[in-house]
């Protein structure tokens, strides 16, 4: 250990063996090594570790001071009206971009953006399959300008991860949705084009490094059609934003952000293309419970954090009552104040990637790196992500990391249960729903195992 001062006090820092002298005695006759443990994907979590010199190797991302990361904020209500009502308070509550969910015609996505001042607010659209449809329909309510900041996000491979089947050839629906892109790409600049999302494994209950993996090779589908569809390919992975999940495990979220910032930047370089990943974190909603939802405001706080330390670019954070159903205007704020909070208060995003140097966190971005490399060349060998899903390949991934996962404990449910039941309100109405057949392509429809979303908590719910 380096030998330095603690703040000037004359204190000489403790040496690794005194803090091996100390762990013995509480052990007794265990070994030290009983401590270690793993993730799900078996990458080993050593009890102690000694300063890092080697940082992982990703171009640091430029510090807004006023502005470190994007608040992003989502509405999936049914009702454009309703959707309409929440962005705009949203906005004056203090986010700063904006995405509608499930809303791809364009006489309902202009009632959803009634006043949304798309050169100032970043608008960025949910819609799966119907995609192309949406961005179509955005186009019609940004009317061209130049200056429009919107997120088209289209990402018809997760969409049929998750469905478990596509309309169509699914390999039909990557073309379709380069060519709508790259329609768009010279009216909109500033437009982000393709999601590269992980986070249709993780909500499955795949690990961080399949995560990592998935989004990685999604990014190089999403290229090779932008490419093929007339892009240039430095422009086609400039303009793909990866979608990472951010959970209440901080440091693995931290980790994870950096090894795929990481990851891109081999890929991006290899392909001729800039280095510097541009991330999308969106809190977890495999962790959230529906027993004592209260304590989903602790592992929301996490994820944010987890999120802006690892460098997001944008931060997503869903209500603590999302496990129950729609938020009220209550959680809405409590997301937004959450963020505020770290922003502002905390000063979280103050310093570019604090967790440099970590002796823990540096191990871990490389053993999630190393793995996510080895699994992207694994997916790439089966023929590109979307092969790997109707191969199975993934799907056996997840059904892995969830297997050796085993049962985690979890606050107010499995541990500390609360004695007293508090109530907690939910929004009225339904989330918009998507109907798939509209965005059907001729040709046999794609199939693979699909990768349903979980949450942990849920059978121990059921069975209380």
């Amino acid at each position: 250990m380096a030998d330095i001062r603690l703040l000037d006090t004359g204190i000489p820092p403790a040496s690794e063996d005194a803090w091996r002298a100390l762990v013995a005695k509480t052990l007794g006759d265990k070994p030290f090594d009983s401590l270690t443990k793993a993730t799900a994907e078996g990458l080993p979590i050593a009890p102690l570790y000694a300063a890092s010199e080697a940082p992982a190797a990703f171009p640091a991302r430029p510090v807004d001071a006023e502005r470190p990361w994007d608040l992003r904020v989502l509405s999936a209500h049914a009702d454009p009206a309703r959707v309409n009502a929440e962005l705009l308070a949203d906005l004056e509550g203090g986010a700063a971009s904006v995405i509608v969910a499930g809303q791809v015609a364009p006489e309902a996505l202009s009632r959803a953006l009634k006043d949304v001042i798309v050169e100032l607010a970043p608008v960025g659209l949910d819609a799966g399959f119907l995609g192309p449809r949406a961005a179509d329909a955005l186009h019609a309510v940004a009317k061209s300008s130049p200056g429009a900041k919107l997120n088209f996000n289209l990402d018809p491979l997760s969409a049929f991860a998750e469905a478990g089947e596509s309309p169509g050839p699914i390999e039909s629906h990557l073309v379709s949705a380069a060519t709508v892109a790259v329609r768009h790409a010279q009216t909109y600049p500033q437009a982000q084009l393709f999601l590269a999302s992980g986070r249709v494994a993780h909500e499955a209950g795949g690990g961080e490094a399949l995560e990592v993996a998935v989004a990685a090779t999604a990014a190089i589908a999403y290229a090779k059609a932008l490419v093929r569809a007339g892009l240039p390919v430095n422009e086609a992975f400039a303009r793909i934003t990866l979608g990472l999940s951010a959970d209440g495990d901080y440091f693995l979220t931290i980790a994870k952000l950096r090894a795929a910032r990481a990851v891109f930047a081999r890929v991006a370089t290899a392909s001729g293309a800039p280095a510097l990943a541009r991330i999308e974190a969106r809190s977890s909603r495999r962790m959230l419970t529906a027993k004592d939802p209260w304590t989903n405001m602790i592992r929301l706080t996490a994820a944010g954090f987890g999120a802006a330390v690892g460098g997001a670019d944008a931060v997503v954070l869903g209500a603590f009552t999302d496990a129950l159903g729609l938020p009220t205007a209550f959680g809405r704020r409590q997301s937004r104040n959450t963020q505020l909070v770290l922003m502002e208060e905390a000063a979280i995003g103050k310093v570019a990637d604090p967790a440099a140097g970590s002796g823990y966190v540096e191990a871990l971005t490389d053993q999630i790196a190393r793995a996510a490399w080895d699994k992207l060349q694994a997916i790439e060998a089966a023929g590109g992500l979307a092969a790997a899903h109707s191969s199975g390949l993934i799907a056996r991934e997840v059904e892995a990391a969830v297997a050796a996962r085993g049962e985690p404990k979890i606050l107010g449910v499995t541990a500390f249960p609360p004695t007293d039941e508090a109530p907690v309100s939910i929004g009225e109405g339904s989330p918009a729903v998507l109907d798939i057949s509209a965005a059907r392509l001729p040709g046999p429809d794609g199939k693979c195992p699909p990768l349903k979303p979980v949450r942990l908590s849920e059978k121990h719910e059921v069975a209380a």
